[in-house]
C-alpha cells in the first residue's frame, strides 16, 4: 500500500514537471514575425506627374471701350450668353472730341487702310491654310486606304494624321487672326469719330444720336465683367471677358520644372476631382520654355513650369466645368501593357541596391532585384522575382534573412 502511495507521487510529480517544461517551451519558443505580404505580379502600369491645374478659355476677348467717354450702366451678367455682331453688350456716350485737324484724320485714315491691308492679308493666310487642310485631309485619307491594304505603313499613316491635325489647328489660328483683325478695324473706324455739341448734354434724342452700342465680338458667354456701374472711362479700357466654354476650354497646369523636363507635346492626360463623376481626357498641346519663380506653402523657392493640357473627350462630359475651375491633372509620362510589378513598399536599400524580404515556405528570403521605373506604388522588375512571389510590404527591423513570417491575414 504505501510502495503503491510512493509510486503514484513520482508519477504525479513527474507529470507536473512534464507540464511545466512543455509550458516554458511554448512560451519561450520562437514565434514567426507576423507580416503583410504582397504578390509579384504582370499587368498594365503607367507612371504620371501629378499636379493641380486651373481651366481657362483658350481665347477670350476683352470688350473695351472704342472712344474716351461715358460707359451707361452695363445689362449684361457673367455667364450670358451672346451671339457675334448681335448680342450688344453695352451703351457708350463719347465725350465732345475737339474736332479732328487734317493731320489727326490723315492719321487716322492711314490706320484704317492699315488694318483693311492686315484683315486682307489675314483673310490670305485663311486662305492657304483651308487649301493645305485640304490637302492634308486628301493625303490622310489616302494613306488610310493604302494602310488598310497594307501598302502603306502604319508610320506613314501616322505622320499623314499628325499633318492633318496641325493643318486643322492652322485653320482655327487663322480664323482666330481675322477675328482679331477685324476687331482693330472696327477699333481704327472708330478714331474717326466726330461729334457736335448740338442739344448739350440735356437733350435726351441728342444723347440717343450720340450712343454707340458695342457688340459682343465672338459667340460664347460672359466670363467676367469688368465694369459695371456707369462711369467715365478713357479709350481701351476694359469692359468685361467673352469667352466660349463649351468649345475653347483649356487647362493649364504649372509643373516644378524638374517634372516639366519629362514631359513632351502629345503627351495623355487624364483629369479627376474637379467636380464631376467622369474623368476627363485630354493631351498635352504646349510646355512653356520660360519657368516663373513661385513659392510653396512652406516658403520654398520652385521654378514653375506652365503647361497648356487641350481637353480631348466629349463636350457632355464637362458640361458644368467653366472658366478658372480647379482640377487634378494626371500627366502620362510612360505606360506598358505588360509589365511584371512588385509593390514599391515591399522595396528597401541593401547597401548600393534594392532588395526584398520574398516569403519561401515560412521565412523570409533577401533578394536583390533590379527596379525599372515606379509610380510610388509600384515598381516594376527588371531582375530578381518572378510572376507569382509573395514578398513584405513595410519589412521592419525585426525580420533577417531567414527569420519566420507569418501573413497577419489567414489565408
Amino acid at each position: 500500500m504505501a510502495r503503491n502511495k510512493k509510486r503514484s507521487r513520482i508519477l504525479l510529480s513527474g507529470a507536473v514537471v512534464v507540464l511545466v517544461g512543455a509550458a516554458l517551451a511554448a512560451a519561450f519558443w520562437p514565434r514567426p514575425v507576423l507580416v503583410d505580404l504582397g504578390t509579384v505580379s504582370r499587368g498594365p502600369m503607367q507612371v504620371t506627374i501629378d499636379e493641380v491645374g486651373r481651366t481657362r478659355v483658350s481665347e477670350p476677348y476683352v470688350v473695351s471701350t472704342p472712344v474716351a467717354g461715358r460707359l451707361q450702366r452695363v445689362q449684361v451678367r457673367p455667364g450670358d450668353t451672346v451671339v457675334k455682331g448681335e448680342t450688344i453688350v453695352a451703351h457708350m456716350l463719347p465725350t465732345n472730341p475737339v474736332a479732328l485737324d487734317l493731320r489727326t484724320r490723315g492719321q487716322a485714315l492711314a490706320a484704317v487702310q492699315a488694318a483693311e491691308a492686315a484683315l486682307r492679308v489675314s483673310q490670305a493666310d485663311h486662305n492657304a491654310a483651308i487649301a493645305g487642310f485640304d490637302l492634308a485631309r486628301a493625303e490622310r485619307d489616302r494613306a488610310q486606304l493604302l494602310a488598310d491594304r497594307e501598302i502603306a505603313s502604319a508610320a506613314d499613316l501616322e505622320r499623314r494624321q499628325q499633318a492633318f491635325r496641325v493643318a486643322a489647328a492652322t485653320v482655327q489660328t487663322t480664323e482666330a487672326a481675322i477675328a482679331m483683325r477685324e476687331a482693330d478695324l472696327a477699333n481704327a473706324r472708330a478714331q474717326l469719330l466726330d461729334f457736335d455739341d448740338e442739344g448739350g448734354n440735356g437733350d435726351a434724342a441728342a444723347e440717343a444720336d450720340r450712343d454707340i452700342p458695342l457688340h459682343a465680338p465672338a459667340d460664347g458667354r460672359v466670363l467676367r465683367v469688368v465694369q459695371q456701374s456707369e462711369t467715365t472711362l478713357p479709350s481701351g479700357a476694359p469692359i468685361m471677358e467673352i469667352g466660349n466654354v463649351e468649345t475653347d476650354l483649356e487647362v493649364v497646369v504649372e509643373l516644378i520644372s524638374s517634372d516639366a523636363v519629362g514631359v513632351k507635346a502629345g503627351d495623355l492626360v487624364s483629369l479627376t476631382n474637379w467636380g464631376g463623376p467622369a474623368t476627363l481626357t485630354g493631351e498635352v498641346s504646349r510646355i512653356d520654355p520660360l519657368a516663373i519663380t513661385k513659392y510653396s506653402a512652406l516658403g520654398v523657392e520652385e521654378q514653375r513650369v506652365p503647361v497648356t493640357v487641350t481637353l480631348t473627350g466629349p463636350v457632355q462630359d464637362r458640361e458644368a466645368l467653366g472658366h478658372g475651375y480647379r482640377v487634378e491633372t494626371h500627366i502620362i509620362v510612360w505606360q506598358s501593357q505588360d509589365v511584371l510589378r512588385v509593390p514599391a513598399s515591399a522595396l528597401f536599400r541593401h547597401g548600393p541596391d534594392w532588395a526584398v524580404f520574398a516569403e519561401d515556405e515560412g521565412r523570409a528570403s533577401l533578394r536583390l532585384v533590379q527596379i525599372g521605373r515606379t509610380n510610388g506604388i509600384e515598381a516594376e522588375v527588371v531582375r530578381g522575382l518572378k510572376d507569382g512571389d509573395r514578398v513584405v510590404l513595410y519589412p521592419s527591423a525585426a525580420i533577417t534573412d531567414g527569420s519566420g513570417i507569418a501573413s497577419r491575414i489567414a489565408q
